[in-house]
């Protein structure tokens, strides 16, 4: 049950021994200790994360986080709305190219990659264009690890009656929110990301009212997001059609892992300690981050990649996996990067061993 290398990247992720180890039962999707012992816990402990507040449920939804994006984009819009998408990276991007897929009318607002969302040309999108229902944000882009400002984004479409929907695939688990403070209306997350677990489903939590609101609209069978909830509800736990049962016990034990560790709010203390220790570490190598201080998250960071000729990625990866880590390549468009995550079974001691293993890997001659 041992792995080779410690995976630096934003999911899939390092998991621990005993998370991986749940995966060695098979369970039968009919069953009441499998539907109502585990998957109905699941969704309740989901909802009391993510908010103190009343009327809010969720619902978990087979596939990639990007499954679960579709499922809400799909059948969280009418006939007759229009989607307002903050884009500054690849999730944003993604979101509006959905938008297209899927026939839903969509303006973008797009800052570019390294830039936070300007405030007042959310506000003058809102007033303008009246036929805008839905206004959709990535809480952390992790093309670059920017953490973007949901906080004034949501209060400015809710001053404008929208529904809110957050993109938290990177953030949820790992930095603490309440989405019922904030005014989500849907929140978007996946398995493998800051609870620990492993890739197989995403899940939604969303304000039942306006999930209610979805029944009929969905553009996808297996994307219905209100048939997925409706068969949960009633079938305690039931999913419409196969269940990644293995994934899903192994998110059990991660919940309970995260429970043991102090919740949100400590695992947060952790990769915030990862990622300043990296940066530092970093720094001190010669690499500079790609974004500002102020502008990064606790979970990923992207530093520009050495300008020397003979530096060349995939050398510098391999070399580090074979010292036993694995770190991901840039996603920005206008700048060589490469990337670092912080999150999962990692911790200081590890990132520390990192720069270690970064100083024995530079190959080229620091300018």
């Amino acid at each position: 049950m041992k792995n080779e290398y410690l995976l630096l990247t934003p999911g899939p992720l390092s998991t621990s021994e005993t998370v991986r180890s749940a995966m060695l039962k098979d369970w039968c999707t009919w069953d009441d200790d499998y539907n109502k012992d585990i998957v109905e816990v699941i969704r309740a402990k989901l909802v009391s994360l993510a908010t103190e507040q009343e009327g809010y449920t969720s619902v978990l939804m087979q596939g990639s986080g990007t499954a679960s994006v579709e499922a809400t984009i799909g059948s969280a819009i009418s006939q007759s709305g229009k989607l307002l998408v903050v884009d500054n990276g690849a999730y944003g991007a993604r979101i509006a190219q959905i938008a297209d897929y899927l026939n839903i009318p969509c303006s973008v607002i797009s800052p570019g990659e390294t830039a936070q969302p300007s405030l007042s040309e959310i506000e003058n999108a809102l007033s303008t264009d009246l036929a805008i229902t839905h206004v959709a944000i990535v809480h952390c882009e992790t093309t670059t690890g920017m953490l973007n400002p949901i906080e004034p984004v949501a209060s400015l479409a809710k001053q404008h009656g929208k529904v809110v929907i957050l993109d938290a695939m990177s953030s949820f688990g790992g930095i603490p929110m309440d989405i019922g403070e904030l005014g989500i209306d849907f929140m978007i997350s996946s398995a493998n990301k800051c609870i620990q677990g492993v890739p197989g489903f995403g899940f939604v939590i969303a304000k039942q009212t306006e999930l209610e609101k979805c029944k009929g609209q969905a553009r996808s069978l297996s994307l219905d997001l209100y048939d997925q909830w409706h068969c949960m509800e009633v079938n305690h736990g039931k999913w419409r059609f196969t269940s990644p049962t293995h994934t899903v016990r192994a998110f059990y034990q991660a919940l309970l892992e995260l429970q043991d560790e102090g919740g949100i709010q400590a695992r947060h203390q952790r990769y915030q300690t990862n990622q300043k220790t990296l940066v530092a570490g970093l720094r001190s190598l010669g690499f500079t981050p790609l974004l500002e201080d102020s502008l990064h998250s606790p979970i990923i960071t992207s530093f520009y990649s050495p300008t020397n000729s003979d530096y060349q990625f995939k050398a510098f990866y391999d070399r580090l996996k074979e010292q036993g880590f694995v770190i991901y390549p840039g996603k920005v468009s206008n700048a060589d990067c490469f990337r670092i995550g912080n999150i999962g079974d990692v911790h200081p001691s590890d990132i520390e061993r990192l720069i270690g293993a970064i100083a024995n890997a530079m190959y080229w001659e620091v300018k």
